[in-house]
């Protein structure tokens, strides 16, 4: 009878270890805040789920989202654990300032820095806009309600002494955009994102279209006044009829997180992100640019600790 009991109490504690381990094993669900469809963090969000869900630890779901400024305010109020922001919209959250004056992003930490996303301001070549200032009075796209987009625009217009209220402003998403352009209901519009944007090459393939080019003098007062903007260019032949090479204003896409999520789940999402960069490269052309080597560039609010762990571990940050 002791001998029967022993037994069954070796097992039930076997059992309990195993249902244990089992619990130790099982992933953690993470869900990743993107933007629209047809723009460059929803195709680069789809994959970079897929490549973080690889590892096991960590599994990742893409969601759409309304882009930097809402995305930014869902990572702070703890309804997503991930989300894709521009770094000038998440450092203009976590100072209270511009679009978040008086209610600044306490919550808000860094994980990484992913690419250049670039402010691509395309205009109908009949409607004879040569220089940010000719957009006084045009019909203009500025961006969805509550995404980076809307808050660029309300930069680069601040910067040239211009405000939303000299436009015809239109508040659209990219893809809102590129309709209104086909209809030839704007004059105007901004996409901010990593090139080749598709809603732009599907523009192209029907509207006589090009980018407004922006002189240095603007751009130098631009980053002085905003410095997380940076001169770059979108090469000629991104798209059909655009043949020039284009100066335009940067920002960097990053990742954020809310500060309570778990320290050893952003290093666990970081781990499957960096083992898997293949996958996202092949992916889209934006997704070869994300680089253990590069993580920190333009980081512009405190990294998460999970994070700081990873890049110290990696040698990123130095000990």
């Amino acid at each position: 009878m002791k001998k029967a009991k022993a037994i069954f109490l070796a097992a039930l504690l076997a059992a309990s270890v195993l249902c244990a381990s089992a619990a130790f094993a099982a992933p953690t669900y993470m869900s990743i805040a993107t933007g629209g469809t047809s723009g460059t963090y929803y195709a680069v969000g789809g994959a970079l789920a897929e490549a973080v869900s690889k590892e096991g630890k960590i599994k990742a779901t893409a969601e759409t989202g309304n882009a930097s400024i809402a995305n930014a305010n869902l990572v702070n109020n703890g309804e997503i654990e991930i989300a894709f922001v521009q770094n000038d919209i998440a450092a203009w959250g976590a100072k209270g300032e511009l679009m978040f004056a008086g209610k600044p992003l306490k919550n808000i930490r860094a994980v990484a820095s992913l690419y250049p996303e670039h402010i691509q301001f395309i205009i109908a070549k009949n409607a004879k806009i040569k220089t940010i200032n000719d957009l006084k009075g045009k019909r203009v796209g500025t961006g969805a309600p509550g995404s980076g987009t809307e808050g660029d625009v309300m930069a680069i217009l601040n910067a040239a002494g211009m405000s939303v209220k000299d436009l015809k402003a239109n508040p659209l998403d990219f893809a809102q955009t590129s309709a209104r352009f086909k209809d030839n209901q704007i004059d105007a519009g901004l996409v901010v994102a990593g090139y080749p944007t598709a809603s732009i090459m599907d523009l192209t393939t029907s509207k006589d279209v090009d980018l407004l080019n922006f002189d240095k003098a603007f751009l130098d007062k631009l980053h002085k006044k905003y410095p997380f903007f940076i001169a770059s260019k979108v090469p000629a032949k991104t798209y059909k009829g655009i043949d020039h090479e284009t100066n335009t204003p940067a920002v960097m896409a990053i990742l954020i997180t809310n500060a309570k999520v778990a320290d050893k789940d952003i290093y666990n999402f970081l781990d499957a992100m960096y083992k898997n960069t293949a996958h996202l490269a092949a992916v889209h052309q934006k997704g070869k640019e994300i680089k253990l080597a590069t993580a920190l560039k333009g980081i512009s609010i405190p990294l998460h600790p999970g994070a700081e762990k990873f890049f110290k571990d990696k040698g990123v940050i130095k000990k």
